[in-house]
């Protein structure tokens, strides 16, 4: 659908080896930042999502097929991602750590369980990158607009508070987190976006680095979030198009909803 923000081939492989990368004891910065991108207008959504038959639940909130409706889906972000086929070895492998650093465990603990926004999601998918086995998670949120802001406040204070900390694997490998505000498109009603990366050195001294672009945002009643991580290199223009198409497909179902009643 969105063949003008494919992600473009990238030269960085899973395993970044850097000389003099981490010294842990005394690690050396890694400089790293998601490029900033400038509020840009939605893309338009070439084919309308079909009105699931039931209005929203009494409470106002999504029935089970909007929600559904509302994910997005491979076709909006095009070649190379696919339907996922699990979960990413990194996922237990390097975000499964622990921290002294009291204010960013759950921090870690939130990424790791994929509840971004305090609670367990509504409906997901996930999606995946073969050519660089980056992964893509999208969830509905099943919180309230106030407990959801709440959520997007508190994510918000995770670069001054949890500005780098170390970690510790299961297994033992140290590990240095890094975690930035990152810049996101102005769509919904409120939004935060964070770029976290992870270097780790195991105990053979084999050097990795896992990036993560995080997104959560609010549209009206409703809430998605969104992770897309990868050993190395991320592509952030897919998490730029993920945003907006989620908040486009988010407020499209809403409106038909209500047409419906």
């Amino acid at each position: 659908m969105i063949d003008a923000i494919r992600p473009r081939p990238r030269g960085l492989r899973l395993w970044l080896t850097v000389a003099g990368l981490l010294g842990f004891g005394g690690c050396a910065a890694l400089g790293l930042k998601p490029p900033a991108t400038a509020p840009q207008p939605l893309p338009t959504i070439d084919k309308q999502v079909p009105a699931p038959k039931a209005s929203a639940r009494p409470d106002g909130t999504l029935t089970d097929a909007q929600a559904q409706a509302a994910l997005i889906t491979q076709t909006d972000l095009g070649a190379p991602w696919t339907p996922t086929g699990g979960a990413a070895t990194w996922r237990d492998g390097l975000l499964k750590a622990t921290t002294e650093a009291g204010d960013c465990q759950p921090l870690l603990d939130a990424l790791y369980a994929d509840e971004l926004l305090g609670g367990p999601a509504r409906v997901a998918v996930g999606l995946d990158d073969a050519d660089t086995d980056a992964q893509l998670r999208f969830q509905i949120a099943a919180r309230r607009p106030s407990d959801v802001d709440a959520a997007l406040k508190w994510l918000g204070t995770m670069p001054a508070r949890c500005a780098r900390f170390t970690a510790t694997t299961e297994r033992g490998v140290l590990e240095d987190v890094q975690v930035t505000d990152a810049p996101l498109p102005e769509v919904g009603d409120a939004r935060q976006g964070l770029h976290i990366s992870i270097a780790a050195l195991d105990q053979d001294g084999q050097e990795s680095l896992l990036s993560l672009d995080l997104a959560a945002v609010r549209v009206g009643e409703d809430a998605f979030a969104f992770t897309n991580g990868g050993l190395g290199d991320v592509p952030n223009d897919a998490t730029q198009a993920a945003v907006q198409v989620g908040a486009l497909r988010l407020a499209d179902v809403r409106r038909q909803g209500r047409a419906q009643v």
